[in-house]
């Protein structure tokens, strides 16, 4: 008979075996120590969410360098997506300005839409993107993606309703 799986571990004792070592870790990856701070605190908190057991004392880092790395490249991606609306700002005549809250708004909005972008398939947000973003036509998106005009209807048709599923998703409290 196998053995039943550990109980997870409590987060206070993760927390103080490893909580030093990640902050450490991620101030060298990222070369600053607020960031690093932010994030190994949001790394806890995704084990209080989510509980897990780990078999031994590297096993728990192993996890922990894991969810640290991908914690990095969220940040830098919302980062490269503020930078690029920051200098689509300033390249806007003054009396198009936004306000903070706009630009926060906008920000957000941004990140919402990065992330339904990357949870898609690659050919069918590029797809999207090339329709959507550039105006092409379901022609001059084939020609680019190498793929029927039929296939790029499909593509299309799927971004979209993953929008209104996510959409609808956000509307729901």
């Amino acid at each position: 008979m196998p053995a039943a799986p550990a109980p997870p571990q409590p987060v206070e004792t993760l927390y103080a075996d490893h909580h030093g070592w990640l902050q450490s870790l991620l101030r060298r990856r990222l070369g600053n120590a607020f960031d690093a701070a932010d994030l190994a605190h949001d790394a806890f908190v995704r084990l209080l969410s989510k509980p897990r057991s780990f078999d031994s004392f590297e096993g728990a880092r192993a996890y922990l360098s894991t969810v640290a790395r991908g914690l990095c490249v969220d940040l830098w991606r919302r980062r490269e997506i503020e930078q690029a609306w920051l200098a689509a700002l300033a390249a806007q005549p003054e009396a198009h300005a936004c306000s903070a809250e706009q630009q926060a708004s906008v920000l957000q909005a941004l990140g919402e839409i990065d992330a339904m972008l990357r949870s898609l398939p690659a050919k069918v947000a590029q797809a999207f993107v090339l329709a959507m973003v550039h105006g092409m036509t379901d022609k001059e998106v084939a020609a680019q993606l190498g793929v029927s005009d039929r296939m790029v209807r499909k593509y299309m048709a799927r971004a979209l309703l993953h929008c209104m599923l996510l959409e609808a998703a956000l509307e729901t409290p």
